[in-house]
């Protein structure tokens, strides 16, 4: 006999009744949700997510007392749960919190609606169920670790681009990766991170004020430049072809943008010289795409399981034998510097597990 599965327990926090209602009202349409309570102030939801202990907590962001990030990281502190951001995109100000509040440790952004009724707010209503049951899967973390430490050995040869691949846990492991690389990088690199479509524009911004590269939305038919972090349009798929030229496709379904698409993409365009990583994520994607680069003889890298908000991406690539062991993020900016670094530089010998 089948054991029914217990229902995700849901805080709902916004500072609107009306949002908060007809989240509420959507969520419990689904039978595997319970909503257990709500809060209409940032302080308020700290007090409840320790009495209640709440499966998922859906968040808005500017309150009138605790912000959005500061009552994240309190709960994170005190009673850690899944965090679901749920936010207006159309407010600029608004973005920059949202990663803000990721740092803090929300694991996923997802946009209000735009219009608060008929089949647009339905859509998105089932958009909202689906984050939340995705969110009541991914374990509860407290705290980042940070594994310092020598960077491993990097097998491969130089390469002349570098391409990362991430989802849930994405923006702020990037944030650390790129806030550590130097300006004079001698290669570009490109980045898929799955995102809902409105909030690249706030991510860029935001990654461009702890890095010193450049971040920039790739344009269709821009050149690459060494020194720059490329990100691909809302709601796009990004390449690159000939002599290091971007395309951006429209999504057709699934992950966006796919990961695996832009990392095939390099090994077919750089072969050996290609270089990439997958990073903390839900799901499969860029395992694949990985492979291929590490097939075509570039440098490969996943994010071990310590560092990872998410193991699922990583650990399918490793799966995979898409690259050797995973390693902590901490050690991934010094494997960029030392993979594009030029000039001679011995490299590790091949064995039974090198390069296919």
């Amino acid at each position: 006999m089948n054991e029914l599965k217990p229902r995700i327990r849901v805080l709902v926090v916004d500072d609107s009744p009306t949002m908060a209602e007809a989240v509420k009202t959507l969520l419990t349409d689904d039978p595997r949700i319970e909503v257990v309570g709500s809060a209409n102030t940032g302080a308020r939801a700290v007090v409840l997510a320790r009495l209640m202990r709440p499966d998922v907590i859906t968040m808005d962001l500017l309150m009138p007392d605790v912000d959005g990030p500061a009552a994240i990281a309190a709960i994170m502190a005190e009673a850690p749960a899944r965090i679901l951001v749920v936010s207006a995109v159309a407010d600029q100000r608004n973005l920059e919190v949202c990663f803000q509040a990721m740092s803090a440790g929300a694991l996923e952004l997802i946009g209000k609606p735009n219009v608060a009724s008929g089949e647009e707010l339905r859509r998105w209503g089932r958009q909202l169920v689906e984050s939340v049951c995705l969110m009541a899967e991914v374990p509860v973390i407290s705290r980042r670790l940070r594994v310092s430490g020598p960077p491993p050995p990097v097998s491969g040869a130089r390469v002349d681009i570098l391409g990362l691949a991430a989802s849930t846990g994405g923006p702020p492991a990037l944030s650390e990766v790129l806030s550590r690389l130097p300006t004079d990088l001698p290669v570009p690199i490109v980045i898929a991170q799955h995102i809902t479509e409105g909030f690249t524009p706030g991510m860029v911004r935001w990654l461009s004020q702890v890095t010193q590269l450049k971040v920039v939305i790739g344009k269709e038919g821009e050149r690459l430049e060494p020194g720059k972090v490329y990100f691909p349009l809302d709601g796009h798929d990004l390449t690159i072809e000939g002599t290091g030229v971007i395309r951006l496709t429209r999504t057709r379904g699934g992950p966006c943008p796919s990961c695996d698409l832009l990392l095939s993409s390099l090994a077919r365009t750089y072969g050996s010289r290609a270089g990439g990583g997958v990073l903390t994520g839900m799901g499969e994607d860029g395992a694949r795409g990985l492979l291929e680069i590490r097939k075509a003889g570039g440098v490969t890298f996943a994010q071990d399981e310590a560092t990872s908000v998410v193991f699922g991406m990583p650990r399918v690539a490793l799966e995979m034998k898409a690259a050797d062991r995973g390693v902590p993020l901490s050690a991934i900016p010094d494997i960029i510097r030392m993979s594009c670094r030029r000039g001679p530089m011995p490299l590790r010998p091949s064995g039974p597990e090198g390069v296919a």
